[in-house]
């Protein structure tokens, strides 16, 4: 499943800096002006997980594939992007191609670092973000329901289904009318079906990354006022705050593993910013991972909460899925005590399961299919 998180921010927050330190193929260019991102950069990062050095262990695997995360550096915004200010156009383009969104905002001062705006307010940052993209799905939405009023259903079952998108966007207008985002409007399933195709920008999940200064990492922002300020307005939209600092990560990039270690242990951190940002967006996006592993190779799997064993085995490949038969599974730590597949099944701790079984996360799975 290849997930694909934009970040985007004003110009100047820090956003192309934490891309460069994120990624493998830092591109972007982090300078101190406006608009230096002029195209999107790309990068794929593997998504850092240690229970893949542990199975790989067991199993004398050849190789360790984790699963990745594409992150898409998208060019800055200002104030009338969604009628097409700045890059507007190509931001709004850009990001409607992404699953979820990172909105890096500044929380630290530096007078060197000019701000698009003449002063640091994350909270106003982000409304600016925010409001950008309401009116661009609000433009979106009333096209589109401009459409539904102007053509004629040639069955009863086509004017139903139109019912159900109207009834949506309907709610969804009145949500977005009101500052609220579309993600926050309850759909069914048919309704979220019929609204999918208008890729709707206030729809992603959404996860603010606090840029802090390093100092602040030590105790994850709780006495920086912009820090508090950007939580208070996260918990009223139901998104997270991480708390990253761009320029200490751009220092980790140039470490090995032991140095960048002792370094975030020296400023009181437990981890780095990309490492919470990941988690942070699997749980807004409702993932998880399952694993394979063998002598071949150990490899992690992203799939969605609530997939059963045949829909994680389609993700391997679709004649998995149409020929499923069983999943022998077992969890990581009952694999992990006891020594592998073989010594877990005489524990009697291997399980068979059939196609209703819902996999859980850190499930060590081996499909058995007939095609």
């Amino acid at each position: 499943m290849a997930l694909k998180s934009g970040i985007v921010g004003l110009p100047n927050v820090g956003k192309s800096t934490l891309f460069n330190a994120l990624t493998e193929n830092a591109k972007a260019q982090a300078a101190n002006y406006p608009f230096c991102t002029i195209e999107p950069n790309v990068g794929i990062v593997a998504v850092p997980d240690p229970r893949l050095e542990e199975l790989s262990k067991i199993s004398g695997s050849q190789q360790i594939i984790p699963t990745a995360i594409e992150f898409v550096d998208i060019a800055g915004l200002v104030k009338g992007a969604s009628k097409g200010e700045g890059l507007g156009n190509q931001f709004l383009a850009n990001i409607r191609e992404c699953d979820s969104i990172i909105q890096v905002v500044r929380c630290f001062e530096d007078k060197d670092v000019i701000h698009v705006n003449g002063k640091v307010d994350p909270v106003d940052d982000a409304d600016t973000i925010n409001f950008e993209l309401a009116l661009a799905d609000i433009t979106q939405i009333e096209k589109r329901v401009d459409r539904l009023r102007k053509g004629r259903a040639k069955t009863k079952e086509e004017q139903a289904a139109n019912d159900i998108e109207k009834g949506a966007l309907d709610r969804i207008m009145a949500s977005l009318e009101d500052n609220q985002p579309a993600r926050s409007v309850a759909l069914t399933e048919e309704e979220a079906t019929a609204v999918k195709g208008l890729y709707l920008l206030t729809s992603k999940p959404m996860v603010y990354a606090a840029n802090v200064a390093e100092e602040d990492l030590a105790d994850q922002g709780a006495a920086n006022d912009y820090v508090k300020a950007i939580r208070q307005k996260a918990a009223e939209e139901n998104c997270e705050v991480i708390i990253v600092s761009a320029q200490v990560e751009a220092e980790l990039k140039e470490l090995d593993e032991a140095e960048a270690a002792e370094y975030l242990s020296a400023l009181g951190a437990t981890e780095g910013g990309l490492q919470s940002l990941i988690r942070a967006t699997y749980r807004q996006l409702g993932l998880q991972t399952y694993f394979t592993t063998g002598e071949k190779e150990t490899r992690a799997w992203t799939i969605k909460k609530g997939m059963t064993a045949p829909q994680a085995a389609g993700v391997i490949h679709t004649d998995f899925e149409k020929g499923f038969i069983r999943a022998e599974t077992v969890g990581f730590k009952d694999f992990t005590t006891a020594g592998g597949l073989n010594p877990a099944k005489e524990k009697g701790w291997l399980r068979l399961e059939g196609k209703e079984y819902v996999v859980q996360e850190g499930d060590i799975m081996n499909f058995r299919f007939n095609v």
